[in-house]
């Protein structure tokens, strides 16, 4: 589609740094991966099992995972419409709408544990916190565009994988007190009758100060770029932008179908980062379902945080080698390492082999997420990356519907408890999906850079 560049308006870019230094507003835009990173954990580590306390499940892998599908549904009707919106400079609003939606949400899932005795309470739960991730991955669709505008593109790499690295180590600090908290309610408060715990008087109450602890966390850190961000790439706002939105989203897709290079990224980066969320979303569950042996619910908390100890200097590494390095490549890399780290996955049977794996994730995800953002970034049109990252989200986070969605079918048929074989078979989707993703990424490759965007203008001026 031809770009009638009368109707691009743009401000004044960020001012660079001395030194290559991180600016104020790239710093500002990192602590908002701090903000929402730590719900993140939260989410990923305690809040299938805080579901677990309201309304116990046979199979937390099936339940959890279905819910998550319903999540992934609603983030992908939205994600696009309200990225094609921001365009319309209007990334600052909605972001703090949604961004708002989430925190209040994580604010409320703390009175359910009050609640227990009711019969409703578990899927009262699951209905806010469809709602808390519906605001959570809305936000981050506005987020993740908001990186064209407030760096430059020698530093788009940098500054991405930053915000991974930071977002990282930063949510450990609200998480340690989340995970003490954990601990107490799990371990030390409790009530015995021969030997057999039967109550847990105080998890109840961790549970409620856990998410109160997150929201607190997630507000703070969002009000810096929430008051600094401007958007300098947009589109002028015309009479009818909500008619006007879903003109653009059609346009734009169409506009897809010849930027060959960003269509073949797009579906590889849906098959491989699918591997990423199902990992992320499922492994508390799954490490819970595999029952090692000793091996209760504190450890695996704590194998996560372990993950997120290794993620912060590893993004960070990944940030330093994007200049001495293509990002293709570094993506080959960390596309190969998770296929290895999916195999595993596969195998798993020995306590060692899950603290393994968790240590692997931490070597890699920061790299695959943060060159992903990034290179994306570069391979379109900067004055649309809030509909591109719409669709860019569209295919991320409709991707987790395929591995939590197989993963929760066949842990019905063949549960993690059980060993049918030699092998998990319910977790033979996260190879092949990273196998295929790796594929059509090679093949992106090879096709030249849109005349239009950021990739080529650098290979233009190397010419």
């Amino acid at each position: 589609m031809e770009q009638n560049v009368e109707n691009v308006q743009t401000v004044q870019a960020p001012p660079l740094a001395a030194n290559g230094k991180l600016t104020k507003k790239e710093k500002n835009w990192i602590l908002y991966d701090v903000a929402n990173s730590a719900y993140t954990l939260l989410a990923t580590a305690l809040l299938a099992f805080y579901f677990d306390f309201l309304s116990p499940s046979e199979s937390l892998t099936t339940v959890w995972g279905s819910v998550n599908v319903i999540v992934t549904i609603i983030a992908v009707i939205l994600c696009p419409i309200m990225g094609t919106y921001a365009d319309f400079s209007q990334k600052r609003k909605v972001f703090a709408i949604f961004a708002s939606i989430g925190i209040v949400g994580c604010t409320l899932l703390s009175i359910f544990s009050a609640m227990k005795s009711l019969a409703f309470a578990g899927i009262l739960f699951l209905v806010v916190y469809i709602i808390t991730e519906v605001g959570y991955t809305s936000a981050n669709v506005f987020y993740d565009s908001m990186l064209s505008d407030i760096t430059t593109d020698e530093k788009m790499h940098k500054v991405s994988a930053n915000g991974y690295a930071w977002g990282y180590i930063g949510s450990c600090i609200p998480f340690i007190v989340c995970l003490v908290l954990y601990i107490l309610g799990d371990m030390v408060l409790v009530t015995k009758v021969d030997g057999i715990v039967t109550d847990k008087p105080f998890l109840g109450i961790a549970y409620t100060l856990c998410c109160l602890v997150t929201a607190v966390w997630w507000f703070i850190f969002t009000l810096p770029l929430y008051k600094s961000y401007q958007q300098t790439n947009f589109m002028p706002k015309p009479e009818k932008p909500v008619k006007e939105t879903f003109v653009r989203l059609g346009s734009i897709f169409k506009e897809l179908a010849k930027n060959k290079k960003a269509l073949f990224f797009l579906i590889a980066y849906f098959f491989y980062i699918d591997g990423v969320h199902t990992i992320i979303k499922m492994a508390m569950s799954i490490g819970k379902d595999l029952q090692f042996e000793n091996f209760g619910t504190v450890k695996l908390v704590i194998a996560l945080f372990v993950t997120q100890i290794v993620a912060f200097p590893c993004a960070i590494i990944f940030g330093k080698l994007s200049s001495k390095y293509k990002s293709n490549k570094l993506l080959v890399a960390c596309i190969a390492a998770y296929t290895a780290i999916g195999i595993l996955a596969v195998f798993l049977r020995q306590e060692w082999q899950f603290w393994a794996m968790a240590v692997g994730v931490g070597m890699f995800q920061g790299g695959v997420q943060a060159m992903s953002r990034s290179y994306f970034t570069k391979i379109i049109p900067s004055e649309k990356t809030g509909e591109y990252f719409g669709i860019y989200d569209i295919f991320g986070k409709s991707a987790a519907i395929v591995g939590v969605g197989l993963i929760s079918l066949l842990s019905g048929f063949f549960p993690l408890a059980e060993r049918f074989s030699i092998f998990n078979i319910a977790l033979l989707p996260l190879p092949i999906l990273f196998l295929v993703g790796l594929v059509f990424f090679l093949l992106s490759m090879k096709i030249p850079a849109d005349p239009n965007s950021k990739l080529a203008e650098e290979e233009r001026t190397k010419l």
